[in-house]
């Protein structure tokens, strides 16, 4: 009898523990609910409009690519290789935008205005003046530059062309950048949107005009592309600057103007910064290495492969979004130091990327027929296309997934080495070598030259996920 009210106080211990372990469980189901509905909540803010807006450039770039395409294969490889050469600029661009909102997105997740404001500065003074000296090279060496990606004259002739309009524009593309990445760290991504809309419009109906010559305008061919593509990006840049500055101004927004850094904030910056520089540059490199690889396989098979250049963009803009969303996401977890946060929605990214990626890979598969017959150019060139999206969409979802781990995930804690080293590894000692030896020793067509060089791809992937399992890419900045 005396055992009893042992027994009973054991009971009420054991009852009491249960219901504590129940309340912790139900807490702890209630906070991942809560962290889940978050995720949803900043992809929707995030994501989706970056998605939208990269969606709807693809979509018009579709049309502007047919409108070309109906100027023959001489002028679409000219319009393509001068574009290849015009992403160096843009990857360098997007590389110091990067840059920013990852610094961004970190001191805002701290509250810091100062912060914020010398990560835009600093950051917008740099891409002004790569812009500059790159506008300089268009204008005063487009021939030259041009003659190293392709032998053939005519087509060199069409890109100097088209360059010497084009790099006008960097300018503006600098400015753009830099705004868009600041209003995405403030999940206003929406207002790039807006004005990426107006001036796709803007292209579109200005190469209508220009490349045709329609309502008494002159037919400039891929001048008048090129024209179009100069007016559209200004038009960007002016809108964006006052959808910018009415929302800051409606929302108090602070951006204090500090344009250098103290000692301690340099060095932290460059560790950032020529990382990510080199890596992109070392990417863009070997991306116009592989361009220079086609234009010496043929004028036609530069042409298809200028042709998938458009699905290739709406399958990448349909989930580039993601890719932001991790930067931002991951980052201010990292800056607020919720780690494990970072991690799980890190995942959440990319098993989203993963099927989003397969579905529209089977797009691809099964519209690709339908897609080459708008274009006015040969039949072995619309083949050639065919053939060439076909290893794109086996490819295309660890691309996606290497997009959303490198340029989101893997960079949000400032450690932008990690990156370089994988970019360095995949393009430089497997892409650029595979290509080589597919199309000047193996002499495969074009897109076995193609597939042999993606697999550069499932290389970087590979690194990318064990450093991602490893969490060493965590860090908060100081």
């Amino acid at each position: 009898m005396h055992g009893l009210p042992g027994v009973a106080l054991a009971r009420a211990h054991a009852t009491q523990a249960w219901q504590v372990f129940c309340f912790a469980k139900q807490r702890g189901l209630d906070m991942k609910t809560e962290e889940r509905r978050n995720y949803i909540e900043a992809l929707r803010r995030i994501a989706v409009p970056v998605t939208l807006q990269s969606l709807l450039c693809s979509s018009f770039s579709m049309a502007d690519q047919v409108m070309t395409g109906q100027l023959g294969s001489i002028c679409v490889a000219g319009i393509g290789l001068a574009g290849k050469f015009f992403s160096v600029l843009s990857v360098i661009i997007a590389a110091v935008a990067s840059v920013a909102g990852i610094m961004m997105a970190q001191y805002l997740g701290k509250g810091e205005e100062r912060g914020t404001g010398q990560s835009f500065y600093v950051n917008l003074l740099l891409a002004l003046a790569t812009a500059v000296l790159f506008l300089l090279g268009c204008l005063l060496l487009p021939e030259q530059i041009m003659s190293l990606y392709s032998t053939d004259a005519a087509t060199v002739q069409e890109a100097a062309a088209y360059l010497r309009i084009l790099g006008i524009s960097a300018v503006p593309l600098a400015v753009v950048s830099m705004l868009a990445a600041l209003l995405r760290c403030r999940e206003a991504a929406k207002l790039p949107l807006a004005a990426s809309i107006v001036a796709a419009v803007i292209n579109t109906l200005g190469n209508y005009v220009l490349i045709f010559g329609k309502f008494g305008f002159p037919a400039l061919g891929a001048s008048g592309a090129a024209i179009a593509t100069v007016v559209s990006q200004f038009a960007n840049m002016c809108l964006l600057f006052v959808l910018y500055a009415r929302m800051a101004g409606r929302e108090q927004w602070k951006l204090p103007f500090v344009w250098k850094f103290e000692r301690e904030g340099r060095i932290q910056y460059v560790k950032i910064l020529l990382p990510m520089l080199a890596c992109e540059f070392l990417w863009v490199l070997g991306e116009n290495i592989y361009a220079t690889i086609y234009g010496h396989v043929g004028t036609q098979a530069c042409a298809a492969m200028t042709l998938t250049s458009p699905i290739q963009g709406l399958l990448i803009g349909a989930l580039t979004g993601l890719s932001q969303a991790a930067s931002v996401i991951t980052g201010k977890a990292l800056g607020s130091g919720e780690n494990d946060r970072a991690y799980r929605d890190g995942k959440r990214l990319l098993l989203t990327g993963l099927i989003g990626a397969g579905i529209l890979s089977l797009f691809v598969v099964v519209l690709c027929p339908y897609y080459v017959r708008i274009y006015r150019v040969e039949d072995e060139v619309r083949l050639m296309t065919c053939q060439i999206l076909y290893m794109y969409a086996l490819i295309a979802p660890v691309k996606v997934l290497n997009m959303i781990l490198g340029s989101g995930i893997l960079r949000s804690g400032g450690k932008t080495q990690y990156v370089m080293y994988i970019d360095f590894i995949g393009t430089w000692l497997f892409g650029v070598p595979l290509g080589l030896r597919a199309a000047f020793v193996l002499r495969l067509p074009i897109a076995g030259v193609y597939l042999m060089l993606s697999l550069e791809e499932c290389v970087r992937l590979a690194i990318s996920l064990v450093l991602f399992r490893r969490k060493i890419w965590m860090n908060q900045l100081s």
